[in-house]
C-alpha cells in the first residue's frame, strides 16, 4: 500500500467532506454514518490557506485530510480525519506532520487541538507530538425563541472599508491583550468574504469591548437552523463579566434575526468564569471534547479570559 501525503486540491472538498462525515459517524456511532453533521461543514477552511490543508492519498484514492489554522501567535489543526477502512495504518501521525511544520513556518507560540476525552488512542496519538491534555472543552447550545430586540452593536458586513479595518485593528488589540500575539483577523475576513456570517463589534467609550465570529446557516460550521460562535472575545478589566453578558445577548438576536432556532458555542472550563455565564445564560453541553496543547502550557484558556472557542 503506497500512502502519499500533499496538499488538499479544491476539486477535492466534496470526497473529503464524505470522509469526514463517514469517520466521525462511524467513530460516535451515528445511525447513518454517512449524514453525520447534516449541511454543516469544515470544508471551507481550505478557502482561508490552501496551502495549509494536507490530504492523505492511498494507491490513488483519497483516504483523509487535515486542516491547519493560524490565529497569529497560536495555531490548532482539525478535522483530522482518516477514512474508516484505513484505521490502524499510521496514516494518521502523516497528516499531522505536515500540520507542525505550518505551525514552525507560522512561527506559533503555542498549538493546540480538540479531541476525545475518553479515547487513549486519540490521546496516545498526540501525545507523541508533543500535545497534553488539559480541561475539558464543553460545546454547548441554546434553543431560541423569537425577540424584539435590536442589535446594539456593529455589523462588520455592513461598515464602508476604512471602518472595517479599524474594527480588524482593534479586535487584535483586544486578543493581543489575552494572549500576546494572538490575532483573529483571518476569521473575521473568511467570514466576510466566504459569506458564512457576520461579526458582531461592541464598543464603549474606551474602545472595543467585545467581539463574536459567528457562522451561520446551511454549508458553513454551523449548519441550517444554527448560528455558532467560532470565536468571541471580551476586553480583560472589571466589567469583562458584565460584557461578556452583553455579548451572548448580542449573539442570540443575531442568530433570531437570521432565522436561527439554537445558537451553539464552545468554551474551555478552564475558562470557568465564562463557563458559569454560559450556563447561567441558558446554554447546556451537547459534547464535551478535550484540549490538548503543545507546549504544555495554558495559552488563553484561564479563568480571568472570556472567550469563546472550541478548537473543532
Amino acid at each position: 500500500m503506497h500512502i502519499s501525503i500533499r496538499r488538499l486540491q479544491q476539486s477535492e472538498l466534496a470526497i473529503a467532506d464524505q470522509v469526514f462525515r463517514l469517520a466521525f459517524g462511524t467513530f460516535r456511532k451515528h445511525p447513518e454514518p454517512a449524514k453525520y453533521g447534516g449541511d454543516m461543514t469544515f470544508m471551507k477552511r481550505w478557502f482561508t490557506d490552501p496551502t495549509a490543508v494536507f490530504g492523505a492519498e492511498v494507491d490513488g484514492q483519497l483516504v483523509g485530510s487535515n486542516f491547519a489554522t493560524n490565529w497569529g501567535s497560536f495555531g490548532f489543526f482539525g478535522p483530522l480525519t482518516i477514512h474508516p477502512d484505513f484505521w490502524g495504518h499510521k496514516i494518521a501521525p502523516q497528516l499531522i506532520e505536515p500540520a507542525m511544520e505550518c505551525f514552525k513556518g507560522w512561527k506559533n507560540k503555542q498549538a493546540g487541538l480538540f479531541t476525545f476525552p475518553d479515547s487513549p488512542l486519540h490521546l496516545s496519538l498526540y501525545q507523541k507530538f508533543g500535545f497534553y491534555p488539559q480541561f475539558l472543552t464543553a460545546v454547548l447550545s441554546k434553543p431560541l425563541r423569537s425577540t424584539k430586540q435590536l442589535l446594539q452593536g456593529t455589523r462588520y458586513s455592513g461598515l464602508p472599508e476604512d471602518k472595517q479595518l479599524e474594527c480588524l485593528k482593534s479586535s487584535q488589540e483586544l486578543t493581543d491583550a489575552l494572549y500576546d500575539g494572538l490575532d483573529l483577523k483571518r476569521e473575521i475576513c473568511a467570514v466576510e468574504e466566504q459569506r458564512l456570517g457576520d461579526t458582531i463589534f461592541l464598543w464603549d467609550d474606551k474602545g472595543l469591548t467585545s467581539f463574536a465570529v459567528c457562522h451561520y446557516g446551511k454549508d458553513t460550521e454551523a449548519g441550517s437552523d444554527n448560528c455558532y460562535i467560532k470565536f468571541a472575545a471580551v476586553r480583560l478589566g472589571l466589567k469583562a463579566g458584565q460584557n461578556f453578558e452583553q455579548l451572548l445577548q448580542e449573539c442570540e438576536i443575531l442568530s433570531v434575526l437570521q432565522g436561527a432556532s439554537r445558537l451553539i458555542g464552545g468554551v474551555n472550563t478552564a475558562r470557568y468564569q465564562a463557563y458559569q455565564k454560559m450556563l447561567a445564560f441558558g446554554f447546556r453541553i451537547e459534547r464535551i471534547g478535550i484540549a490538548m496543547l503543545n507546549p504544555n502550557q495554558p495559552a488563553f484558556n484561564r479563568p480571568d479570559t472570556y472567550v469563546i472557542d472550541d478548537w473543532r
